[in-house]
């Protein structure tokens, strides 16, 4: 049947509905530990995954910038690059790109190509019999859309993220050329496990003998998971134990740099110890030259079209959102957020939030910042906690409810966060809280 765009939505509402997807039921439902039905599936593909060099990345969090500024900057050294992350903010075909090699001509101008909506209808129209026979995911379907195009398109590499854990997830029928894990912290504890130690074994899982692998923060528990897996044949790399060769220049990096969140550091250091392992390799000998690096790390944002961390959505009044959503990425988001109102960047702050309910709430509302309006409010998917729910964990929490809203779906909220920041004369709206928060709210904008 001939493309049309009415079609091809059609499709992907089906394959987001029929198959088990995050968005729709959930990490629990949607995941399917094992490797058999994606081993078989890349087989009938004719094993994509082999037919290029990949960088496999995962993490708890962190892992999307790392991917996205690595595959800049490999494209920027002359690379032909593909990305595979997950989930999407504006478009499900954000997903899977190839960034073109070489330096931008334009300061404005993307180097990222999304996945043609006609290979995806091709493909879904093609293989939706296989899915259906096999039982597939929808992780399982899309990372097979990727490699198969990837591997058609003839990358030169592809930078991969895992979609939860590792050792099991659907990502890791590759052989790579190197493994980052950027951080190791408690989330999705229910599937990974409630210890440290375990959830770091299930990233860790992603290590192949004799491959690289890169390590983004040491700690006391997870050093010796590590070690132990790494004891293959594995060179393993500690980036907060090492000196990259582009640190001393992180200053200047940092300061140039589209990506603005705090923790941009810590994976700005992953990512320039990474790119020091893989100069040692011939394939990767264009990574030697520095300044290309440097643009394209500093350029992630525009180069990637990379969406929802820290990204400004408006200036007046000013609206900045970001996907962090477990204490750990929260911690570091609201601390910032304090830092801009107690250093008179801005005189106010509005805080749009909506959680997911398996979420850890308890763990989240003390680092919530005191001085802040809250609007909380839930996302269009069933796994969103209701927004009065949330305000009654946060009132229960905080022994008042003063200055705390609800508001019946993120678009009403961002219009109450609006009318609300015209009683100040310098305030800063904050979206976050989840990703379906944020891509709700980005396309408001």
């Amino acid at each position: 049947m001939a493309f049309s765009e009415g079609l091809y939505q059609a499709l992907l509402e089906d394959i987001f509905h029929r198959f088990p997807s995050v968005q729709n039921a959930g990490f629990k439902e949607a995941y399917k530990p094992g490797l058999a039905a994606m081993e078989a599936f890349d087989a009938a593909l004719g094993h994509p995954s082999r037919a290029f060099r990949s960088i496999h990345v995962a993490g708890t969090n962190g892992k999307g910038s790392v991917c996205n500024m690595l595959a800049s900057a490999l494209s920027a050294c002359g690379l032909k690059t593909g990305l595979y992350t997950s989930p999407h903010i504006l478009d499900f075909r954000e997903r899977a790109r190839i960034a073109r090699p070489g330096l931008s001509d334009s300061p404005k101008e993307s180097r990222t190509g999304l996945i043609p909506k006609t290979y995806v209808y091709e493909f879904l129209t093609k293989w939706k019999p296989w899915f259906e026979e096999h039982g597939l995911s929808f992780f399982e379907i899309t990372t097979g859309l990727a490699f198969k195009w990837f591997a058609d398109e003839k990358v030169d590499v592809a930078v991969i993220e895992t979609g939860l854990g590792g050792r099991l997830d659907s990502t890791n029928v590759l052989l790579p050329e190197l493994t980052v894990v950027t951080t190791v912290d408690f989330d999705h504890c229910a599937l990974l496990g409630d210890t440290l130690e375990a959830i770091a074994k299930e990233k860790a899982g992603i290590f192949k003998p004799g491959v690289p692998a890169v390590v983004g923060e040491s700690r006391p528990e997870t050093d010796p998971v590590f070690a132990e897996k790494a004891w293959m044949f594995c060179p393993l790399t500690y980036a907060d134990k090492v000196t990259p060769a582009l640190w001393h220049r992180r200053k200047e990096i940092l300061s140039k740099m589209d990506l603005r969140g705090d923790c941009q550091q810590k994976n700005l250091r992953t990512v320039l110890a990474a790119v020091d392992v893989l100069r040692q390799m011939p394939a990767f000998g264009g990574l030697q030259d520095a300044a290309s690096v440097i643009a394209g790390v500093t350029g992630t944002a525009r180069r990637m079209d990379f969406h929802g961390r820290w990204e400004r959505l408006s200036s007046v009044p000013y609206v900045l959102c970001d996907i962090g959503h477990n204490p750990q990425a929260l911690r570091g988001n609201f601390m910032q957020l304090e830092k801009l109102l107690s250093d008179g960047s801005f005189d106010s702050l509005i805080i749009v939030y909506g959680i997911m309910a398996d979420k850890d709430l308890d763990a989240i509302l003390p680092l919530m910042p005191r001085d802040a309006t809250y609007i909380f409010t839930a996302p269009a998917t069933p796994r969103a906690l209701p927004a009065g729910t949330l305000l009654a964990r946060f009132t229960a929490f905080r022994g008042s409810a003063r200055r705390a809203y609800t508001a019946a779906s993120v678009r009403e909220a961002v219009s109450m966060a609006a009318a609300l920041a015209k009683n100040f004369t310098n305030p800063l709206i904050y979206i976050g809280g989840s990703t379906f928060v944020v891509s709700e709210a980005a396309v408001i904008f």
